[in-house]
């Protein structure tokens, strides 16, 4: 070995006798500019910090110096404890934090910091389907399974083959996956912009035109309708704790005695087991209200793309609802050899969140009695603000119910409902404002499960109200998530790539197949005393995170460790939705207005063509021609009058590559010219016409899913109708105005008449007037006009096409001009 200088030696003695006694935790996916930025510093030493610097990682400079939070004491393995603040600085970039002695790990500033956070979730989803599972590209339980318990003899065959393992066990429980498919469709109906379409429904790579997240949740739903395949039948979960005979990929499993068949146990809302343990059911409805809610929700996303199955989907959401009126109560998972079961202990959440759901769906008022009456029955998820609950006590974590209810009520009962996730959260925060990492979750078992539905839960309380004074706890949980925690860690494997995230988790598939599991939520730290009374732990490697255990709480990366380190399928659900919604929260690079989307990115030079038509298609060839020898693709928001008028246009848009979206139905007029504000439509009738619309599309082999842009009538719209459009899980877009090219379809007799030449040389002087020209521009023009016009457009648009990729420009589809 070469010999070091002994200066160079010097060094290397010194720092090898250095002992790390300061950190800084920060969220390692990064911070939003316009949101809450905060790390967490934390020593052994005997003080914290007055002052921090945030550096820029290019010029090394500190561009913020600022005070650090008081001294918050002592919390887990620290002395002392500080928050460092930084949220006034928005500038966008890759900086690290120095606080006394100590750097954080470099982070980024952006609005894109949570961009396919969500997606990459997923592959975590698909790993866990059970049937044909497609990461191992095989096949498994394939022969459940024989019922225990229900009306029919014990033993009887029934196909329940398919949904989603519960976590490294192969267990499945209605409980949690009613839960997930929820989770998954309520991140598709609130941010289907966020998703993408990278897999085929079966889980295989390529896309169908179907959001990924949507094919997950309908894997999901097809095995719940299994479990729920009549009126006054309804199952519950697929085999039991004979199941855990170590750590195994999933194929068929022989140990129920009946060859490769596994249990299924019928809801009969009294206990349940097999063995020596039994459970404490009391009824079904908390199982029928989960049943019905993903029925109901799931529905109303598929009444157009697939009529049969929403009639099939309101038909369950409302027989599992029925059964839970007739039997309320609890129904608990079975086990046979240990105490361990998913001990659930309320049920009216379930309920309220179905009757919500129903009401959603049907419009009638009972649903709402009903979902108000339930409400009033656990107004708070009784965990928040206590120190410690039994496993999934009061699943699922959070009052779903609440919000889904609280959108449909008027103000005034609204703030009813509202004030119950506001008196939940303060229970919490007045505990989380004591210790620095605002840290006030239970360290039980699936403390991450808990964080993630805080944070939800407060989230969906500022949505609702507006108010911003839980903000900083909101995203203190989703900090912890992601490593502003004591340990440092990232709790979901790996997310993101280049940080600190769980390498050995309690999975099967990366301990025995050596697979990533990518995307998974891992259970999370545990109070020591709980994990020091666990049965069969046995860490299999020298802990990494020694220095950061405490006498409060433990974590362990270490695959023998299932209590704080084994990934759940509930929980990263739970976690999908939740990191949609903060993909959301980033401002868009879009320009809205009431609502609706006006303009694409400002920073890039594209811009959309947008054609939109009703009655008239004479402009449909001559378009069409000049797009193919220009080579670009435009994008056409034509009504059902004109799909039904104009078959062979259509299908020649549809060969060429266009975009093809909707224009309404009827072509309706959605509010006053005079008084926008004032709605000319009742939901109900828009909602029809729309529905209407989409079923042209996809007579035109067009889905929902791939027209995810809607255009209104008129270019005219408001808030309310925007509002709308997002209830129907699409986006409402319009013309980027300034350039008079809509104007295309005047003739001379009206007063806002302007020729053709005169709208192209309008065009080219806004271009050279602005400073971002058409950057981002939707440029809305006719496929067809009033025989009344004589000088049309069309025949200049090789003209505008020529000068504008002259100046740079390429010409995109809208739905390329405006992904996320």
């Amino acid at each position: 070995m070469k010999k070091l200088p002994a200066i160079a030696l010097t060094l290397l003695l010194a720092s090898s006798a250095f002992v790390q006694q300061q950190w800084i935790r920060i969220n390692q996916l990064g911070y939003l500019p316009d949101g809450i930025k905060v790390a967490v510093f934390g020593t052994k030493d005997n003080a914290t910090p007055k002052n921090f610097q945030l550096i820029d990682s290019a010029s090394g400079e500190v561009v913020l110096s600022t005070a650090a939070s008081k001294d918050f004491g002592a919390y887990g393995p620290f002395t002392h404890t500080a928050r460092l603040n930084f949220s006034s600085w928005k500038k966008t970039g890759t900086y690290r934090l120095k606080a006394g002695n100590a750097y954080s790990p470099y982070f980024r500033i952006a609005n894109n910091v949570y961009n396919g956070a969500a997606d990459f979730c997923l592959r975590y989803m698909r790993q866990q389907r059970s049937w044909f599972n497609p990461v191992l590209q095989d096949s498994c339980h394939t022969h459940d399974g024989y019922t225990m318990y229900g009306p029919m003899p014990d033993s009887t065959r029934i196909d329940v083959a398919g949904g989603w393992h519960d976590a490294t066990d192969y267990l499945q429980y209605v409980t949690t996956s009613a839960n997930a498919t929820w989770h998954l469709l309520a991140a598709y109906r609130d941010f289907p912009q966020v998703f993408s379409d990278q897999y085929a429904a079966n889980g295989l790579p390529g896309s169908n035109q179907v959001s990924d997240v949507l094919d997950e949740a309908r894997w999901g739903l097809q095995w719940l309708l299994k479990m729920h395949p009549a009126d006054n039948i309804m199952f519950n979960q697929i085999a039991d704790d004979r199941d855990h005979k170590g750590l195994r990929l999933p194929k068929e499993d022989p140990f129920y005695g009946k060859g490769f068949e596994r249990p299924v146990y019928f809801c009969t809302g009294e206990p349940q087991g097999l063995g020596k343990y039994k459970n404490k059911s009391t009824g079904v409805a908390s199982t029928a209200g989960k049943f019905s809610s993903a029925f109901s929700l799931a529905a109303g996303i598929y009444g157009d793309a697939d009529p049969a199955l929403a009639a099939l989907l309101r038909k369950r959401a409302l027989s599992s609802y029925q059964m839970g009126v007739r039997q309320p109560g609890v129904c608990q998972t079975a086990s046979v050899l240990s105490p361990y079961i998913y001990a659930e202990d309320n049920w009216t959440d379930d309920m309220e969140l179905a009757a919500a759901g129903l009401y959603q769906q049907s419009r009638e008022p009972r649903y709402l009695r009903d979902a108000l009456k339930y409400s009033s029955q656990e107004t708070i998820t009784p965990w928040l603000g206590k120190d410690t609950a039994n496993h999934y006590q009061w699943y699922p974590f959070i009052n779903l119910g609440h919000y889904e209810l609280a959108k449909s009520l008027p103000a005034a009962q609204r703030t009813t409902v509202t004030g119950y996730y506001r008196e939940g959260i303060s229970r919490v925060w007045k505990k989380a404002a004591a210790n620095a990492f605002y840290r006030a979750i239970p360290f039980i078992w699936c403390s991450n499960n808990l964080t993630v539905s805080f944070a939800m839960q407060c989230y969906w309380y500022r949505q609702l109200t507006k108010d911003v004074a839980f903000r900083e706890l909101e995203q203190a949980n989703i900090d912890w998530l992601f490593g502003c925690n004591p340990w440092g860690t990232s709790m979901v494997y790996g997310l993101p790539a280049n940080g600190d995230y769980p390498t050995d988790p309690h999975a099967a598939f990366s301990t025995v197949a050596r697979l990533p599991v990518d995307g998974g939520l891992v259970d999370g730290p545990v109070y020591t005393a709980i994990y020091q009374n666990l049965i069969g732990i046995k860490l299999s490697e020298p802990d990494e995170y020694a220095d950061f255990q405490s006498d409060l709480a433990v974590y362990h990366d270490d695959r023998g460790d299932y209590s704080t380190n084994e990934p759940t399928m509930d929980g990263t659900a739970s976690l999908i939705y939740l990191l949609a919604a903060m993909a959301g929260e980033a401002p868009q690079q879009h320009t809205l207005a009431a609502g609706g989307i006006i303009r694409g990115n400002r920073h890039e030079k594209k811009l959309a063509l947008v054609f939109t038509g009703d009655e008239f298609a004479d402009g449909a060839a001559a378009i069409s021609q000049n797009l193919k020898s220009a080579t670009i693709k435009g994008s056409f928001f034509l009504t059902g009058n004109f799909y039904r008028q104009f078959p062979k246009v259509i299908q020649q848009l549809k060969r060429d590559g266009h975009y093809l979206g909707t224009h309404s139905d009827k072509h309706l007029l959605y509010c006053d010219w005079a008084h926008r504000d004032s709605t000319l439509v009742t939901q109900d009738s828009f909602r029809t016409d729309l529905r209407n619309a989409y079923r042209e599309l996809e007579k035109a082999g067009v889905t929902k899913a791939a027209a995810p842009y809607f255009l209104p009538p008129y270019e005219w719209y408001n808030q309310q109708v925007a509002d709308w459009t997002k209830a129907e899980g699409l986006q409402l877009i319009s013309f980027t105005p300034g350039t008079r090219s809509n104007a295309d379809y005047t003739y001379p007799d009206l007063k806002n008449y302007i020729g053709s030449r005169e709208i192209l040389d309008a065009i080219m002087a806004y271009e050279k007037g602005q400073e971002q020209g058409l950057n981002g521009f939707m440029l809305l023009l006719h496929i067809g006009t009033d025989p009344r016009r004589t000088d049309k457009f069309y025949p200049y648009l090789p003209a505008l096409i020529s000068r504008l990729k002259a100046k740079g420009y390429s010409f995109v589809r809208v739905d390329e001009l405006l992904q996320p």
